[in-house]
């Protein structure tokens, strides 16, 4: 909630205000700062616990692979989200020198990020936007984001609320090409069309066309564009010197039963910069079994399975490391309730720690001269966050560095 919500949305970072009643309740012991694999292992958790759960997310950028990808200027949405969120293990600088960005992603992250991109700063200031994300955007001479996505307007994977809200953010024009809205898609009619949620972007969309128009004839425009292109597909990045330069891509049109054709139709946009949003990815975990190709641990229902497809006792995911990074909040309560249910059905199964005792943990954290810190040193940092908010007449304003958390969180 921390690092992967954007500071603009805090009604979804509200949600931390419940996972705090939980954490207050006396019933659950949180050590922060420790890093598994490294401050503690596979055979610590044995000695001190029945089980464990991993729950680690998925915090890599997915590949996409097109000729030109890896040239200067070309991010995932992953490292700018982390950067945008003030996350202490990322540099405190982001390279904002384009006037023309693309978004290559048809997903909430995409929107996400494209709204930080265009947004104005002063517009983050009522947010808890950390000071050197405000200083990097205000400095930002972005004037047109550029965001394609493989299919049509009424296959994205957008949210309407986070629609909506893209074209609310001021001072910035939505421009839509009529090209885009023009397909004979039978699927799309047949199927799609009866989703309420497709519905409502539909008439968000078919509003932005409306206002497209007025403003044609009228000649006003905002100081910054955001260029939704559908039916795009990503062919190669276009480089010169080193860097990014434009985005060559494949028209696209609908092939009937959901999915796209290729037209042969080439267009190249150009630009200095380009993000792709198009999924995240898990990481391996010390001693335990990962799936390469779909960057998960492999499980059923939440019970880790060895190479061999064997269950390991003791072992459990939950969350985007099990089933892969789809789904929201809502998903991960209903996935984080199936891998419980398995767990309990296991008892049977359970590890046999030697060490239960109610010092055991600290203690051998203690012993490594491990830093690691409680629920409480959270609330320490949660009030000093407030304090330098208040001072500032601003809602929060986060504290960046990892050493510097700790510090306040361990009230030393």
């Amino acid at each position: 909630m921390r690092y992967g919500v954007s500071p603009d949305h805090p009604r979804i970072k509200g949600i931390i205000t419940a996972l705090r009643d939980v954490l207050d309740s006396g019933q659950i012991r949180y050590f922060g700062n420790v890093r598994y694999g490294q401050d503690i292992t596979l055979a610590d958790l044995k000695t001190h616990y029945h089980a464990v759960i991993f729950s680690t997310g998925a915090i890599r950028d997915a590949a996409l692979t097109i000729p030109g990808i890896e040239a200067d200027g070309s991010y995932g949405a992953a490292d700018f989200v982390s950067w945008f969120d003030g996350h202490p293990d990322v540099p405190r600088t982001w390279p904002l020198e384009a006037a023309e960005v693309g978004v290559i992603g048809n997903g909430n992250v995409a929107l996400d990020i494209s709204r930080m991109l265009i947004k104005h700063a002063d517009d983050l200031l009522p947010t808890e936007i950390p000071d050197n994300v405000y200083q990097g955007l205000k400095a930002n001479p972005i004037q047109d984001l550029h965001l394609f996505g493989r299919r049509g307007p009424k296959y994205v994977k957008f949210t309407p609320l986070e629609l909506r809200e893209l074209g609310e953010v001021r001072d910035v024009d939505m421009v839509l090409d009529e090209r885009d809205f023009a397909h004979d898609d039978a699927y799309a009619d047949e199927t799609l069309a009866k989703n309420k949620q497709v519905l409502v972007m539909t008439r968000v969309m078919d509003k932005w066309l409306q206002d497209q128009r007025e403003r044609e004839e009228s000649g006003k425009h905002a100081s910054r564009r955001l260029h939704m292109h559908f039916w795009s597909k990503p062919i190669e990045v276009v480089v010169e010197d080193g860097r990014v330069a434009g985005l060559k891509i494949e028209r696209t049109a609908p092939d009937g039963d959901g999915g796209v054709i290729d037209t042969g139709e080439f267009e190249v946009i150009p630009m200095q910069a380009l993000y792709r949003a198009i999924g995240y990815f898990g990481s391996p975990l010390d001693e335990i079994p990962f799936d390469e190709t779909a960057g998960v641990i492999p499980n059923s229902q939440g019970r880790v399975l060895d190479l061999e497809g064997h269950q390991i006792p003791g072992v459990y995911a939950t969350g985007w490391i099990k089933r892969g990074p789809v789904g929201l909040i809502g998903h991960t309560k209903s996935d984080a309730m199936e891998t419980l249910e398995c767990l309990l059905e296991d008892r049977a199964q359970w590890w046999e720690p030697e060490a239960t005792e109610t010092d055991a943990m600290p203690a051998l954290l203690r012993s490594r001269e491990v830093p690691y810190t409680t629920i409480e040193g959270w609330h320490r940092l949660d009030a000093h966050e407030l304090g330098l908010g208040e001072a500032e007449g601003r809602t929060r304003i986060k504290v960046v560095p990892r050493d510097d958390m700790t510090r306040i969180a361990r009230g030393e």
